[in-house]
């Protein structure tokens, strides 16, 4: 994906998926196509600006092993269960409903090795001190 196809996709969200809505709140990663001056450089300036104004960015924190494991489960939906091409919604609706009923029927589990200890030593420069 390329700066002007997130535009679009941004645009489609705002414009046609809810058009009536009064704030979009968007969670995203911080991937560098992911700026709001690809929406002026692909539109107009007053469409650009209409559309950002619904939208609140929310970033995913660039240092979040959570996501790690979000990536996984949907790196093995589309190994395991995805066609190289889906035709419509609803057949791609129909395959991960197929593929995340066996999958949480077979109680899969991630063993979460970072401790809060490895936190407390590893995110330690993130968190303020204070002075007492």
């Amino acid at each position: 994906m390329n700066a002007q196809d997130w535009a679009e996709e941004v645009a489609c969200i705002v414009e046609q998926l809810y058009p009536t809505a009064q704030k979009i709140t968007l969670i995203q990663d911080d991937l560098s196509v992911h700026k709001k001056v690809a929406v002026y450089e692909c539109f107009a300036p007053e469409r650009a600006q209409a559309i950002l104004a619904k939208l609140e960015f929310v970033f995913t924190p660039k240092h979040g092993s959570w996501l790690n494991i979000a990536e996984i489960e949907l790196s093995i939906l589309t190994r395991q269960e995805l066609p190289t091409r889906v035709a419509s919604q609803a057949e791609l609706r129909a395959c991960v409903t197929v593929w995340y009923e066996q999958h949480n029927a077979y109680a899969s589990t991630v063993n979460w090795q970072f401790t809060t200890q490895d936190v407390r030593i590893k995110l330690k420069p993130l968190y303020p001190s204070f002075n007492s």
